[in-house]
């Protein structure tokens, strides 16, 4: 087994792992998101490698996104002895307020090489748009 080494590696996993504990319900790791906005949509990104899309819930309730996600352990039971963990595992959980200028009805969720992608549609009450101008057909004098 090769082992590569560096001296300042081991103590911050050391402090990481003391202070860290792994997600639970009652309370969850952060996990890592990316946003913009591309044309009529925002896009956002969240990093979960490793986790079954099955064990990922995605709640809109008013104008509150929250996704929460659980990564458990691949290899576990009788004869599993684990030589190293640096992976987290539990749950993990990220809250986005969403502007009243998206669609939450149109949200659509895409799970691929371990980064969820969240595609919201800008509502068509806020994109820009055109007013047209009538005519009626009588002019009117105004006088000063």
């Amino acid at each position: 087994m090769l082992l590569r080494t560096d001296p300042f590696r081991e103590p911050d996993r050391l402090t990481q792992q003391f202070l860290a504990t792994n997600g639970t319900w009652s309370r969850p790791t952060p996990m890592p998101m990316d946003a913009c906005r591309a044309g009529d949509e925002y896009v956002i990104c969240f990093d979960l490698p490793g986790v079954d899309p099955e064990a990922i819930d995605i709640d809109v309730e008013r104008n509150m996104l929250t996704v929460k996600a659980e990564r458990r352990p691949r290899h576990e039971g009788e004869g599993v002895k684990w030589e190293l963990s640096e992976r987290p595992l539990g749950v993990f959980s990220r809250q986005v307020m969403l502007s009243d200028t998206l669609d939450p009805e149109g949200i659509t969720a895409d799970y691929d090489a371990g980064v969820l992608t969240l595609r919201i549609p800008v509502a068509e009450r806020a994109k820009p748009r055109k007013v047209a101008i009538g005519h009626s057909g009588t002019r009117k004098q105004i006088r000063a």
